[in-house]
């Protein structure tokens, strides 16, 4: 999955064997650009904080699960 699947700034390519492991990956690489002071990068995080704040629960659940069978998808085709 690219940064930008996972609601990043950018389209590096992320690799992982499960989804959790790309979770924690595209964490890592956000950590990253927040040192480095990636200014697209920090838009997208204020975007995610503010889902995170705004919606309730279910919502923040459906996107975990939308993301989970979209790297399912891509990880049964390669």
């Amino acid at each position: 999955m690219t940064c930008h699947q996972l609601g990043g700034a950018c389209d590096k390519e992320l690799h992982a064997n499960t989804f959790e492991e790309i979770s924690e990956i595209g964490k890592q690489h956000g950590m990253e650009m927040f040192n480095e002071n990636n200014v697209a990068h920090l838009n997208a995080m204020n975007k995610m904080r503010e889902l995170i704040k705004t919606a309730d629960s279910h919502v923040m659940k459906n996107w975990m699960k939308m993301k989970r069978e979209e790297f399912n998808t891509l990880t049964d085709n390669e």
